[in-house]
């Protein structure tokens, strides 16, 4: 099946647009449980019970993020054919965590959800790594043109990184509010991750391998 390749605008749109949707629908959590049709929905998934509480926010954002989550992987498929495989277990794991955070009311598991992803990745790319190969290359190597110790070495960053991730999250959804948990899961998580990747360019640039 032959794939398309996406605008880099509208590729970012479909990866950040989930996240822009979890925190405005938090923002403004109370504002849409005014609206009979969610407050309707909502209740009979959670209950009134849960929504007149204080976690009512958190489990109105729970709700809209899986809706984009699905959204954005639905019109990534429709627009390439082609759905990428981080993306694909970032869904089923905020799936699976947003639909039990809403079935117990209880918001530990969607706080929990950056921590399982993280550490799913670390793992699958460290299971590699110890076989000496390295994963990533096999999801980006066709955008990032390596030689293979480059790959190795660039692999083992992102297992490091993907484990503090994860030990950050649990450290300020365990000690913080739940809206700095979520200003940090909006506009701290994707700034580190765009910081680790230019502390990367030295390594990138002398491992390069030049096409054709």
């Amino acid at each position: 099946m032959t794939t398309k390749n996406l605008n880099p605008l509208l590729k970012l749109l479909l990866e950040i647009g989930p996240l822009g949707a979890f925190f405005l629908s938090f923002r403004f959590g109370r504002e849409l449980l005014d609206i009979p049709a969610v407050y309707g929905l909502l209740e009979t998934v959670i209950g009134a019970e849960a929504l007149a509480g204080p976690s009512a926010p958190l489990f109105v954002a729970t709700a809209f993020f899986m809706v984009a989550i699905a959204v954005s992987l639905s019109a990534s498929w429709h627009l390439t054919r082609h759905l990428p495989r981080m993306a694909v277990v970032t869904g089923i794991v905020v799936a699976v965590f947003g639909g039990l955070t809403l079935w117990l009311q209880d918001e530990t598991f969607i706080k929990m959800k950056p921590t399982i992803v993280n550490i799913v990745f670390a793992v699958v790319l460290g299971f590699g790594v110890a076989k000496g190969r390295s994963y990533l290359k096999y999801l980006m190597g066709s955008t990032m043109p390596l030689d293979d110790e480059g790959w190795m070495i660039f692999t083992r960053r992102w297992v490091v990184f993907f484990l503090c991730m994860a030990v950050l999250n649990e450290l300020i959804w365990r000690t913080q509010t739940t809206e700095d948990w979520v200003t940090f899961k909006t506009f701290g998580s994707l700034p580190l991750t765009f910081a680790f990747l230019a502390f990367q360019w030295p390594l990138l640039k002398r491992h390069m391998v030049e096409e054709g």
